[in-house]
């Protein structure tokens, strides 16, 4: 067990406690809004999705991309003798994900009999499963043979979480609906008595919106090449499958067409479906990966002297889920990013630019192509640092704040190597990406701002994405309330939290003592009040509060942001 330190973990904008780095006194007891939910067990359940969106052919007769698999990671709080949390491991809980009904009563118990995965996942991957079984052996509750229901799930020393690698989890729910957000109820268990110490019910997001028919139907852009009898299927995306291997024979003297199922990857190289991380082998051995060949030989096909995929969230959204499922859906939509601005455009993702230094994840690969599934954009590449020391120049793109950019990487740099910050206060760990990374206490940086592309929170307050943040704090957005893990009021006020951040929504910054933090250390309050101290949003107020203050009623709405005008004049700058 490892013992966790002041504050629970937050992302890179902060959220005040109460308003004010400032050096005014105020003496009134304060009374903040309504708190989140209580915590009815003995044990705080953290869990994540870790990519935002899982793909899965829609069908596997002609050839298969990704095969239904689906991660889910999970970290257990308990709380030793006196009260304070601690991470809890395999020899303290057992812990289990099983089905979960959302607010529409959509559920997603199984997966038997709603893909045909199971009748060519042999000839696919060369191995006997039973039905309704995944790669790694997971089942859906539903489908478990031994009927055990919930499902165990295996914990990850190195990682220090317990996760479910490989749920074989379709869009299709039970009611024989589309829904590409299910829930899935995740318990932990003590490890001696089997009672239940704490749940949360978590998104597991599945789309087979990965798309070829845009392009490859019969008579469609990509299929007009003479000499070929074109597919007619009535089945438009066999159709569509059936061209692309037609084309993959007639370009490079395969044979394709008579070899389904095929698997892309049985030649191509995906580290996504290297599940012993060994590298390529046999058949792909020397060959392009697959997301070089996707992403580079598309991005390099014409029309009429325009890029028939130029650089666009559209563009990706041909192939990726989707215009239906939002694979990107997160804060960074919000606030006006897209794929590009992180990823760049089809030509640096497939590794048609060599990187430049720092562009590598590790270092190691700097000066190369880059490599799928490992470098790739960070956290740090646009939240730079804070109100006092963030980067800034001409060939960056910042956003109205002018503290963190809207671009991961440098105008003209058409690698798209991810920006390094010199301050780190919102870095992943060093070398690792953000899905990967922990922050405060051992925490997964996921499980407190949400999965990859869908960072919380959601846009939409109803989405299934923000379900779990809600039972924690009591409305969406990046886990930030103290009180899920501490005691109410149980720390010492602190500047030391996650990312320098302060308690939040503790009335003990209201009795004046939070002026003398600031004359002690100014920097660290402008850090995120700005320069002025009339705030940034690094300050932004996550859900609306109220505050008494020397008999005075201070209310703030959510997303207003924290200065010091507000409860009494600034201090001296």
């Amino acid at each position: 067990m490892r013992i966790l330190s002041n504050l629970v973990i937050v992302l890179a904008m902060l959220v005040c406690a109460c308003g004010g780095g400032g050096g005014g006194s105020s003496d009134g007891n304060g009374s903040g809004t309504t708190p989140p939910p209580t915590p009815t067990a003995s044990a705080v359940v953290l869990a994540a999705n870790d990519l935002g969106m899982h793909c899965m052919d829609r069908e596997f007769s002609i050839f298969s991309i990704l095969p239904p698999f689906n991660v889910l990671n999970v970290q257990v709080i308990g709380h030793d003798a006196n009260g304070s949390p601690v991470l809890l491991g395999d020899a303290d809980v057992d812990v289990r994900y099983g089905a979960a009904a959302d607010s529409q009563g959509s559920i997603n118990s199984y997966s038997s009999g709603k893909t045909d995965f199971w009748s060519y996942a042999n000839g696919l991957f060369g191995t006997s499963l039973a039905d309704g079984e995944g790669l790694t052996g997971l089942f859906m509750p539903a489908d478990d043979p031994q009927s055990r229901g919930a499902q165990p799930m295996g914990y990850n020393l190195a990682e220090q979480w317990f996760s479910a690698g490989g749920i074989p989890i379709t869009p299709t729910d039970d009611g024989a609906l589309t829904n590409p957000y299910p829930l899935m109820e995740v318990t932990a268990h003590d490890k001696q008595t089997g009672q239940q110490m704490g749940s949360l019910k978590a998104v597991v997001p599945v789309a087979t919106e990965t798309e070829c028919r845009g392009c490859h139907l019969t008579g469609g852009i990509a299929s007009t090449r003479g000499g070929i009898t074109w597919a007619n299927d009535a089945d438009t995306e066999v159709q569509s499958k059936k061209n692309i291997l037609l084309l993959h024979d007639d370009s490079h003297a395969t044979n394709l067409q008579n070899s389904t199922p095929v698997l892309c990857a049985g030649c191509h190289y995906s580290p996504a479906l290297d599940l012993s991380g060994s590298g390529p082998a046999g058949n792909q051995v020397g060959n392009h990966t697959f997301s070089q060949v996707m992403h580079g030989y598309h991005g390099e096909l014409q029309n009429a002297g325009q890029p028939i995929f130029p650089a666009t969230i559209a563009s990706c959204y041909e192939c990726h889920p989707g215009q239906i499922t939002q694979c990107q859906r997160g804060a960074m939509k919000t606030g006006g990013m897209d794929c590009i601005d992180c990823h760049g455009g089809m030509l640096a993702v497939g590794g048609g630019f060599n990187l430049l230094a720092g562009g590598s994840i590790d270092g190691t690969n700097d000066g190369n192509p880059r490599r799928p599934w490992k470098d790739l954009p960070r956290c740090q590449s646009c939240h730079t640092g804070d109100a006092v020391s963030h980067l800034s120049g001409v060939d960056l793109v910042p956003d109205a704040s002018g503290i963190r950019l809207t671009q991961a990487y440098r105008t003209g740099d058409d690698s798209a190597s991810p920006l390094l910050a010199t301050n780190k206060r919102f870095a992943e760990q060093d070398n690792t990406l953000y899905r990967f990374s922990k922050g405060h206490g051992g925490v997964s940086c996921e499980n407190c701002h949400g999965s990859t592309h869908a960072e919380w929170p959601i846009a939409d307050d109803a989405a299934n994405d923000n379900v779990a943040a809600k039972a924690l704090q009591g409305y969406s957005g990046k886990i930030i309330e103290c009180t899920v893990c501490h005691a109410q009021e149980s720390l010492q006020l602190t500047t030391n939290g996650p990312h320098g951040l302060h308690n939040v929504n503790d009335n003990g910054w209201l009795d004046g003592n939070h002026g003398e933090f600031y004359e002690q250390n100014k920097s660290s309050c402008k850090a995120c009040h700005g320069l002025d101290l009339l705030g940034t949003p690094l300050a932004k107020i996550p859900t609306a509060r109220s505050f008494t203050v020397e008999e005075n009623t201070i209310t703030y709405a959510r997303g207003d942001l924290v200065g010091c005008d507000r409860c009494h004049s600034r201090p001296s700058l």
